[in-house]
């Protein structure tokens, strides 16, 4: 409660709240009041209640899929640490997570560990980036995140395939934070989604941190790299899910929007059959049969 305080002493935050949580229906928002004081974790998930409310519907939707079909662990990812909050939010989302799912979690950072590296062109967005922007404080960020998350420094390309031999189908990636801003290094963020199918969930989550920003568009920075990706992955996409707005109870909160799905098709669950399931049977009010649940009297 003390950090959400701290945050609402922010003038950006106060922002988001006028523009994306005030403009809500009332009730919701009254409903909310009671969800904060008395709700459980998933609860308030639902309504947006916890601190980067991305980082836990991505976490808990990925342990919850990992538990459906028997697994018992996970890993995730924030490319992008800078100075760690997102990394620490994660971690203390997790352990939320797993406290109420069973699902242990593995957490990685990416980070260069100096700052953003030098822009290469227009499709980088220098007119938002410079480099050495973002620096991180390494020494006080190991103290505080030690034996709770790993972070991998140096370039993204170049420490990808070193990283895969940490994880296997056991724990394989649910959900992927890219906020490396340049169009270049989400470029090299996406080699990783090229991989083993069984090392990712059959559905990841992915989210994509600079796409609200009025400059950014499909013919540069990460929808740019993410369009790319699809074009050249047969059997892998990565897209908005069109209906997921439809399914929040709170719809006007930018996440939402940048929230996305990674489709991994080739992926062995994709292909199963399941034959030892009885069949669905669809109900009908209009007729008067055994197990039909929406029969008229």
């Amino acid at each position: 409660m003390g950090f959400v305080l701290k945050r609402l002493s922010q003038k950006n935050s106060w922002n988001k709240l006028f523009k994306q949580r005030l403009t809500e229906p009332f009730h919701l928002n009254f409903m909310a009041i009671f969800v904060l004081l008395f709700g459980s974790f998933r609860k308030k998930v639902a309504y947006d209640l916890v601190v980067r409310p991305q980082h836990a519907f991505g976490i808990l939707h990925a342990a919850d899929q990992a538990k459906l079909r028997g697994l018992s662990e996970i890993t995730i990812i924030e490319f992008g640490v800078a100075n760690g909050a997102g990394l620490m939010n994660m971690i203390a989302i997790a352990e939320k997570v797993t406290k109420i799912t069973g699902i242990k979690i593995h957490i990685y950072g990416f980070d260069t560990g100096t700052g953003m590296p030098e822009p290469k062109d227009y499709r980088d967005h220098p007119e938002y980036y410079n480099t050495g922007d973002f620096p991180m404080n390494k020494d006080l960020l190991e103290e505080k995140i030690k034996g709770k998350a790993t972070i991998i420094y140096g370039p993204i390309k170049a420490n990808i395939s070193k990283f895969l031999s940490s994880i296997s189908e056991a724990n394989p990636i649910g959900f992927v934070t890219i906020d490396v801003d340049y169009y270049s290094s989400t470029k090299d963020v996406l080699e990783l989604f090229k991989f083993e199918a069984t090392l990712f969930l059959p559905l990841t989550f992915v989210y994509l941190d600079d796409i609200f920003m009025p400059h950014h568009n499909s013919k540069c920075g990460e929808l740019l790299a993410i369009e790319e990706f699809n074009a050249e992955e047969a059997m892998r996409e990565i897209s908005y899910h069109r209906f997921f707005e439809n399914q929040r109870i709170f719809r006007n909160a930018n996440w939402v929007k940048q929230l996305y799905y990674f489709h991994v098709l080739d992926h062995p669950y994709r292909s199963e059959l399941k034959r030892d399931r009885k069949a669905y049977v669809l109900d009908n009010p209009y007729l008067k049969f055994e197990g039909n649940k929406k029969q008229f009297n």
